[in-house]
């Protein structure tokens, strides 16, 4: 819906219009206060000498609603400029996009690159998202004022040094001047240029290279906030830049360093500029940091003198000041010149990264491997990222490597949260380690944000081989009772050494779960160790996976003991997914070996034989092209070996078999949603994107969530259920009192599988009640009483009050209707004609529930009696 220019003060526009041309430069930000409330600052800078300061501004919230905000501030600044600060807080009703807008007549006059500048409408602003994914966020605050000096011909440098106390990333274009509405000024034009005006989209850096003409310009910025490559809202910073003839130089500062630090590294340096005029030049520098409450980044002045300035940068980092984005700095020096100042500003980058977790240490076991360190020194850690690697790469970071970079070869294999949480078994994800390799290990700490810290010191490992080492758990028989298992390991080598010698025992324990206790079930005595074999029946292998240990005693009359550590082997087995026309196998086991090659193969129901149908080195094999509904059996063959004794020992072993059936468990992707208000027609017109189109083929119906108040659990409003649902991606809904709803939509494939919802998608644009400006009880039966516009009796109470001239009171009302006659309510006599000025306090109900929404106006009276109010 188009805006439309505040008219609240145009009964005055009369004797201000000539004076009315202020405005210079301005923004608005924001900082959250709650999940749908914020507190704005409307930043403007205007003429000293205009009559048209105003006390407050209207701001148009992107809702349908406005509010005044009061002037909270005015600073007095040299070359006739006010610095103006304007403070409201705004509850929205719920998530969404919105506009903030703020307009105000007029523009400053003799703005050389806005047509008619003294007649055209000033605008700014905001846009911002508010939605769950998003989260709490606070828009980035502009440290430099939107006010400069340029010399003409002379490179021209600003930054609004821009911080984001959230830590987003920010991005920085020019972009147009707005007017009226804050549509873009028509003939607006950028500055002319000798060679190109631009500004660096990293650093902000405004370079207008160079003035060809003395003047005053507007130039707007818009700067662009990001979380997790997301845009997530805007602000659009209209900046004046005057143009001046002058023999004056700016300064110049000396090229400036940037910094990568470990937190609790202290950073200072001195900086000094220079004046080829031997003007005095002063320094001042911006930047978040300079303005943190405690450890706060400092900057002194040293010396200075004619024709220089030497300050000193100082910064006590610590690990509040973690953050995966860089502290940006701006150094700015300004001269002090007959004719103008000008300044030169520089920045540099301060990013401080997390301390490296300290203390590493890996205990090895037969098939996993533990990790310790000590809790991070940086108490903001949410926790710690694991890092594996087969043998040792060396790596040592460089002052701004921070984590553990993809080229040493490390790969990260597992997130503890947690700060306190600094112990990790790594068994592979329950598959076990594979004996004779080097594991080596690194771990960082992260932190909120998704900052990373240093990495750890490198700890390298390998696992204790079992005593004995197991080299097969194999499928040899498939059924349910009589099924077999075959097991070997490998004759332990040096045994014969300790004294005293044998006899042996070997123990084969069996469990079904690795949760539960061993059981032995056999015992071989053995005097040279040689019986390495072992054929485990009488089984059901068609439905468990078995889990296997063997223990070596040394079996000596009076001196029976424990040689070595065990270690546990488990028999393959097909962990099956079914899914839309294909099935997923993805092989279980906990071997000691290394499983290098799997050979997949499926029952064929025509021959009842097992054929190969693949290879793979992967741990999963994906079975494509089936028929939904039909049962495929499948085994596997794994093809390993593992290093032992100086030897490498080759081995087969056959999975259990398994069984499943295709079906399409997937559900399709979720609709994108857009809703639309039509007010007069007190309907929601919701549309969606068919996923047929676009990730699916077999959608055959919609849900339509909906709730009129949010934050509240959403119900199903309907179902769209046809031999065209697939295609019918409309709907209409009636609301039975307010507009206002949040809504989602989900799509149900032919399998009842139903789609993630759309994003929520709440509107609450529609305004219902209206107040008219002219009213006429001179007793012809026309317009002689004053109602309110009040769509379905949207509104039930509001708070009227009416006022003349002189700011008495003369009509009050908690009517909705108001239902005046024009008389006032002390003495019931006729009001005279005239302007009379209204505050009205409405309560309406809108998706937060009851919302006060403040109308402020004037109503022009025609009576018969009195006269005119305003004589």
């Amino acid at each position: 819906m188009k805006r439309k220019l505040v008219t609240i003060l145009s009964f005055f526009f009369i004797v201000i219009n000539l004076h009315a041309t202020h405005n210079r430069a301005g923004e608005i930000t924001y900082e959250q206060i709650s999940d749908l409330t914020y507190r704005f600052t409307i930043t403007t800078f205007t003429y000293t000498q205009s009559a048209a300061n105003r006390y407050e501004l209207l701001v148009e919230w992107g809702d349908n609603t406005s509010s005044i905000a009061p002037l909270k501030s005015r600073q007095e600044l040299p070359d006739f400029y006010y610095h103006n600060i304007y403070e409201v807080e705004h509850t929205f009703p719920g998530p969404g996009t919105f506009e903030i807008l703020v307009q105000d007549p007029n523009r400053n006059y003799g703005v050389k690159n806005i047509p008619n500048s003294v007649n055209t409408i000033f605008s700014i602003k905001t846009t911002m998202i508010i939605s769950s994914w998003v989260g709490f966020n606070n828009t980035p605050e502009l440290l430099n004022f939107p006010i400069d000096k340029a010399a003409l011909g002379h490179v021209f440098i600003h930054n609004p040094s821009a911080y984001d106390p959230d830590g987003d990333s920010l991005s920085y274009r020019i972009t147009i001047c707005t007017g009226e509405n804050g549509i873009p000024i028509e003939g607006y034009t950028l500055p002319e240029a000798s060679d190109s005006l631009t500004i660096n989209h990293v650093t902000g850096d405004l370079i207008w290279n160079t003035p060809v003409d003395t003047g005053i310009y507007n130039i707007a910025i818009d700067v662009e906030e990001w979380r997790k490559n997301i845009k997530i809202g805007n602000i659009v910073r209209d900046m004046q830049v005057g143009v001046y003839y002058t023999e004056n130089n700016a300064p110049v500062n000396p090229p400036l360093q940037s910094y990568c630090v470990e937190a609790g590294t202290y950073i200072e340096f001195e900086v000094t500029s220079t004046d080829a005029d031997n003007d005095p030049v002063i320094h001042s520098m911006t930047g978040g940091p300079m303005n943190f409450s405690g450890d706060s980044a400092i900057f002194d002045t040293d010396s200075m003198g004619f024709g220089f300035v030497t300050s000193t940068f100082s910064w006590q980092t610590t690990c509040d000041h973690v953050r995966k984005q860089p502290y940006q700095f701006v150094l700015k020096s300004e001269d002090d010149n007959n004719d103008i100042d000008l300044v030169d500003l520089s920045n540099f980058s301060i990013t401080v990264l997390g301390k490296a977790p300290e203390n590493l240490g890996v205990i090895p076991g037969s098939d996993e491997i533990i990790l310790s360190w000590d809790v991070s020194l940086c108490a903001k850690a949410t926790g710690y990222r694991i890092y594996r690697k087969e043998g040792s790469s060396g790596f040592i970071p460089d002052s701004c490597e921070n984590g553990v970079p993809e080229y040493t070869g490390y790969k990260l294999i597992d997130v503890v949260s947690g700060l306190n949480n600094t112990e990790y078994h790594d068994n592979n994800k329950g598959e076990g380690l594979v004996q004779g390799i080097e594991y080596c290990y690194m771990i960082t700490a992260y932190f909120a944000d998704g900052a990373e810290s240093f990495a750890s010191k490198e700890a390298c490992t390998t696992l204790i081989p079992g005593t004995p080492a197991l080299l097969n758990v194999s499928v040899v028989e498939i059924d349910d009772t009589e099924g077999e298992i075959f097991l070997s390991w490998a004759k332990p080598l040096g045994v014969d050494t300790l004294a005293p010698i044998g006899p042996y025992e070997y123990q084969v324990l069996r469990k079904q779960n690795l949760e539960d206790n061993f059981e032995i079930i056999a015992s071989i005595n053995t005097p040279d160790l040689n019986d390495t074999i072992y054929s485990d029946t009488l089984l059901n292998t068609i439905q468990y996976p078995y889990y296997y240990s063997v223990i070596l005693f040394n079996n000596t009359p009076g001196d029976r003991f424990q040689i070595g550590t065990s270690e546990i082997a488990s028999s393959l087995y097909l962990d099956i997914g079914s899914s839309d026309n294909k099935l997923l196998l993805n092989f279980r086991k906990k071997v000691p070996w290394l499983n290098t090659e799997y050979v997949v193969y499926r029952l064929n129901p025509n021959t009842a034989v097992f054929d190969s149908i693949g290879i793979t080195s992967e741990s999963s094999y994906l079975d494509e092209n089936l028929t939904n509904g039909v049962l495929h059996t499948y085994q596997v063959k794994s093809m390993g070996w593992r290093p032992l004794n100086e030897m490498d020992y080759y081995n087969e072993n056959y999975s259990h078999i398994q069984s499943a059936i295709p079906i399409d468990t997937v559900p399709p992707c979720p609709p994108e949603l857009t809703v639309q208000s039509f007010c007069d027609s007190m309907m929601n017109v919701l549309t969606w994107t068919n996923p047929n189109n676009y990730c699916t083929d077999d959608v055959v119906r919609y849900n339509i969530y909906y709730t009129p108040v949010y934050p509240a659990n959403l119900i199903l409003l309907d179902s769209i259920v046809s031999p065209e649902a697939p295609l019918d991606t409309t709907y209409v809904h009636y609301p039975d009192e307010t507009l206002a709803a949040c809504y989602y939509v989900t799509a149900v494939d032919s399998f009842a599988n139903e789609s993630a919802p759309s994003i929520l998608q709440c509107v609450d644009i529609c305004v219902f009640y209206e107040l008219p400006n002219v009213f006429s009880p001179n007793g012809d039966a026309k317009n002689d009483i004053y109602y309110s516009k009040n769509l379905n009796d949207y509104v039930k109470t509001v708070d009227m009050k009416i006022y003349n001239r002189w700011g008495q009171l003369v009509y009050q009302t908690a009517d909705p209707d108001i239902n005046w006659n024009g008389r006032q309510q002390q003495n019931n006599k006729l009001v005279p004609s005239g302007v009379y000025y209204y505050i009205c306090d409405v309560y309406e109900p809108r998706i937060t529930g009851l919302v006060v929404r403040n109308l402020v106006g004037f109503i022009h009276v025609y009576s018969e009696e009195g006269g005119a109010a305003n004589e």
